[in-house]
């Protein structure tokens, strides 16, 4: 639900610095966990991805993580690779990934939207350049795979300079020892990622993901979302069980590749089927703590 100070102002700083506290706050209040859905910015073509993007919250999404295409996304599988490509191929660039954001801010001020992807893009783009028009844009945060904290004046330090959340990857090798370093700057949220391993390939065991939110738990008070490898209801459900959010991405994307047409253009089925799936996750998530 839009709020009306969101509504009167839905770009400025103190919005989007808090848009993110703000939701995880009311996912506490309703004692449940969040969805977290990823797709990618300009997949199957721009008009498509539009479509998907507007429909998101509407069918359950409480965080959207929006990828920025990129030719070697090292951290992803099979099915984002795929969807990078295709995004490409279509014509999908920085400036009509912001362009997204726009739109989808025009009919929504209150869901978070993050970007998530790689550094070179966005150094192509330039990062003063990029960080004035993505805040203008409405982005609240950033995930950005491949800058460890040792490159924090890179962009982590000047996106939090300009009022824009730096979430930080943490991993099952990522030990006692490490963690005060990658928390340092993070803010937003503290994404877990579940598998040591590329998306969409295997999961972690409930058992492995509670005693890895515990644990972070002991070191931060920020959310924690979990994500890889989570592809069906009862896992997002397992995962929403333990920690403030699940994460879904390959599995929304192969939804997108399961209805494109021999020629690769996507079928008129394409937009529902992807909310219904997003639908069931969010279905799932909601009941996981009865």
């Amino acid at each position: 639900m839009t709020t009306a100070a969101d509504t009167a102002n839905p770009h400025d700083t103190e919005t989007r610095t808090f848009r993110l506290a703000r939701r995880f706050a009311k996912l506490k209040a309703e004692a449940r966990g969040g969805l977290v859905t990823f797709i990618t910015a300009g997949d199957p073509d721009h008009e498509t991805s539009r479509a998907i993007l507007k429909g998101l919250p509407a069918a359950g999404a409480d965080v959207i993580e929006l990828g920025m295409p990129f030719t070697d996304p090292m951290a992803d599988g099979p099915a984002i690779q795929a969807s990078s490509l295709r995004a490409l191929a279509n014509g999908a660039r920085m400036t009509r990934t912001l362009e997204l954001v726009r739109d989808f801010r025009a009919m929504d001020a209150d869901t978070p939207l993050v970007l998530m992807g790689y550094y070179n893009p966005i150094y192509s783009y330039g990062v003063d350049r990029f960080l004035a028009d993505a805040k203008a844009a409405g982005v609240d945060g950033l995930i950005v795979v491949d800058l460890p904290p040792e490159e924090d004046e890179e962009l982590c330090l000047p996106a939090l300079a300009a009022g824009v959340n730096f979430i930080r990857l943490t991993t099952p090798t990522t030990d006692d020892r490490r963690l005060p370093a990658v928390l340092a700057n993070t803010s937003g949220f503290v994404y877990y990622v579940s598998i040591t391993g590329i998306t969409g390939a295997g999961s972690a065991s409930a058992t492995a993901v509670t005693a890895a939110v515990e644990r972070l738990k002991r070191h931060t008070d920020l959310p924690i979302a979990v994500g890889f490898g989570i592809t069906t209801p009862e896992g997002a459900a397992d995962v929403a069980r333990v920690a403030d959010a699940a994460v879904v991405g390959s599995a929304i994307v192969r939804q997108v590749e399961a209805h494109l047409d021999a020629d690769g253009r996507p079928t008129p089925g394409l937009v529902p089927a992807v909310l219904d799936f997003v639908r069931a996750l969010a279905q799932g998530v909601r009941a996981a703590r009865g």
